[in-house]
């Protein structure tokens, strides 16, 4: 029941944002009557459901059916044979439900004309109870007032709650407020009154399903995630190194060749992937390329920290005497161990995080002067000893 009334208010809600007509608007399909209007005060006799929606409502009459209502200003003077449902920022029950009750809003009354002939449920910042309820009572709010007779069990839920004259609760009290209050025993004696702390355990209707609060995660889980990532990213250089070996034997090398130059060229790179988007998104056709943009942002992001590491890696290994092209094995074990060594890095506070910010920049300035160079070609090409063009593979570090 709880899921039905959730699922009435959003619908209601969405009906109340509608945009509202001068006169209010009443229709018939299918046995329910329909009405709607910016303020409507109606006289409705239906024979099946009734669904209201306006800035302002007051229905009355009679309605054989259920009733639903919603709008700023709800006021409910119709007698509803079945159950009625009510959202709003004031809701007003003035006239007799035959069955259930549900309504939520900023301010909540039922007034001392009304009865509730099966259960109750409210909720607000400011409930008011001074209609008789004949079946079971829920209330959440700040300030709860009972001032009404309740014929079953009663639950309340409040910051502060107050009890009139007329209130009166014949089967249990369970009240959930920040302090034990006095309960008279006029409203219930003592051996059916239940205190529970405001709490999270107090609060366990509110807290039903709802299982502990997310906790740090175990060391587990991040030694698990850290494998998972070593392994993406070995599989990762191992697709690159084993299709494209000579173009990433080209990258490494330059960022060797150059790191000064290739740290600036990340920069501009990076800009320029990041200034793409906002010019993208201000043109109506390249609109919806906007998250293949942003997903491209992310690819390249995640090559060029391989990139960048696998160069560093590579000029460590070759500055220790290491082979300037090993094996592909050799290469997947050096950029295996760059990628464990960096990314132990992260746990350096501002220290590791520049660093591997670093390592992004000479990726993305290694892949920006290759596309530099595809777009502006050399027109005075470099000549080797033999007097032909120099091969991008020759560059050394």
């Amino acid at each position: 029941m709880r899921q039905n009334f959730l699922l009435v208010v959003s619908a209601m809600a969405a009906l109340a944002a509608a945009p509202a007509v001068s006169e209010p608007r009443l229709s018939e399909h299918g046995g329910d009557t329909f009405v709607a209007g910016e303020t409507v005060t109606q006289t409705l006799d239906a024979s099946g459901d009734v669904f209201v929606a306006g800035r302002s409502t007051t229905v009355l009459g009679h309605a054989e059916g259920d009733f639903h209502a919603s709008g700023f200003d709800v006021v409910i003077d119709i007698d509803v044979d079945e159950d009625a449902y009510a959202a709003g920022a004031t809701v007003t029950l003035k006239s007799t439900i035959g069955k259930d009750l549900s309504a939520a809003g900023f301010t909540v009354r039922t007034e001392a004309m009304s009865r509730v002939a099966g259960n109750t449920r409210l909720a607000g910042a400011t409930v008011v109870v001074d209609g008789p309820v004949d079946g079971a009572l829920s209330v959440t709010g700040r300030d709860v007032l009972l001032n009404a007779p309740v014929a079953g069990d009663t639950r309340i839920v409040a910051r502060s709650l107050r009890f009139g004259p007329e209130a009166v609760v014949s089967g249990r009290l369970i009240y959930t407020t920040e302090a034990r209050i006095d309960v008279p025993a006029r409203v219930a004696p003592a051996a059916r009154v239940a205190f529970e702390p405001l709490t999270r355990d107090g609060l366990r209707g509110a807290w039903e399903g709802i299982g502990d609060m997310p906790g740090f995660p175990t060391f587990a889980s991040v030694f698990f995630g850290f494998v998972v990532t070593l392994l993406f990213f070995v599989l990762l250089g191992a697709i690159t190194l084993g299709f494209a070996p000579k173009q990433v034997s080209w990258l490494r090398k330059s960022i060797g060749s150059a790191p000064g130059r290739t740290l600036l060229q990340g920069v501009v790179g990076l800009s320029i992937l990041f200034g793409a988007i906002p010019v993208i998104g201000l043109t109506i056709i390249g609109l919806p390329f906007v998250p293949i943009a942003l997903l491209g942002i992310v690819a390249v992001w995640t090559l060029a920290y391989a990139l960048g590491a696998y160069a560093v890696a590579m000029r460590l290994w070759t500055g220790l005497g290491g082979e300037m092209d090993p094996a592909i094995l050799t290469r997947l074990m050096v950029f295996a161990t760059a990628i464990i060594c960096v990314a132990l890095m992260n746990f350096i506070p501002f220290v590791g995080w520049v660093a591997n910010y670093t390592l992004v920049l000479l990726g993305v300035g290694a892949m920006t002067h290759a596309v530099f160079l595809a777009l502006i070609p050399d027109i005075d090409p470099a000549l080797d000893a033999d007097m032909r063009p120099a091969d991008r593979d020759d560059v050394t570090t």
